[in-house]
């Protein structure tokens, strides 16, 4: 068996951040974790990859392609179903080592996630190479600092469970950079009761006066049904880093199909102790 996080947020959530803090950490604690980067605009990560998308192909090929002549946003898309479609370059990439642990450093645009099918061919695909998958989606943790935020924030994070269909952690990242006041105030929406959480939106607008109940009752919905729950990470605090990958290597099994390591031990005889005494 092998293990993978689908590391994916929107553009500036920490992506690369996150991957290079789990190599660190797990290298501390003599674990090897390898990562891919699948973002073919990257221009700058603290990590060594395993494999780079931008050998393959790069942003910069499809938007200066006289041809396809493509922007960011549909150039992004574009190479990401060019790698699909060359899905044994990858597959060599990889190889075949078994219970290799991978971290897949995804794109920065978001409908790539909650929406459009090439990142949900990607999981058909590791999943044929026999990888068991954990999707980690992160958010910045300054943007969701309101209850609207919030609410549109656990909307995306809940579009891309369902578009993915694979077990799944929502982490709120960044948590080192608010202030004590944002951060004493996102406490308290990291197990909200949607009515407190809610129940002054009505007053900031006339749009969400008008639409508070349907705010009301799509909170009510996340709340009933616990769909989405969100961890915070703080990069600086290691004791945190360990509980974050802890709960994904809980949800990947990761470890459970390895042999138990035993250890042959000499034990004292009682004869000669009692000779010595």
């Amino acid at each position: 068996m092998r293990y993978a996080q689908l590391v994916m947020g929107p553009a500036g959530s920490g992506k690369s951040t996150y991957c290079s803090t789990m190599v660190k950490h797990a290298a501390d604690e003599r674990k090897a974790i390898d990562v891919v980067n699948l973002d073919p605009a990257a221009e700058y990560f603290e990590y060594q990859p395993l494999a780079d998308i931008r050998e393959l192909i790069h942003l910069d090929d499809a938007m200066e392609d006289e041809d396809l002549k493509f922007g960011p946003n549909g150039g992004l898309v574009f190479c990401i179903e060019y790698l699909l479609e060359n899905p044994d370059w990858l597959e060599e990439q990889l190889g075949e080592a078994d219970d290799d642990y991978i971290l897949f450093d995804c794109p920065g645009q978001i409908e790539l996630y909650t929406h459009m099918t090439a990142m949900r061919q990607l999981v058909d695909l590791l999943q044929k190479w026999n990888f068991r998958l954990c999707g980690v989606f992160l958010v910045d943790s300054q943007f969701m600092v309101d209850g609207a935020k919030f609410l549109s924030g656990t909307m995306a994070a809940l579009s891309v469970m369902v578009n993915l269909e694979i077990p799944h952690v929502n982490i709120l990242s960044k948590m080192d950079l608010l202030s004590k006041t944002a951060r004493n105030k996102l406490d308290s929406f990291l197990d909200p009761d949607p009515h407190s959480l809610l129940g002054d939106m009505g007053k900031s607008s006339k749009w969400h006066h008008k639409y508070q109940r349907l705010t009301e009752a799509i909170g009510r919905l996340i709340d009933d049904y616990s769909l989405v729950r969100f961890y915070p990470l703080d990069i600086r605090d290691e004791e945190n880093v360990a509980d974050v990958l802890l709960t994904i290597d809980n949800i990947l099994q990761y470890g459970e199909d390895a042999d138990v390591k035993t250890k042959d031990f000499e034990y004292e005889d009682p004869e000669e102790s009692t000779v010595e005494n």
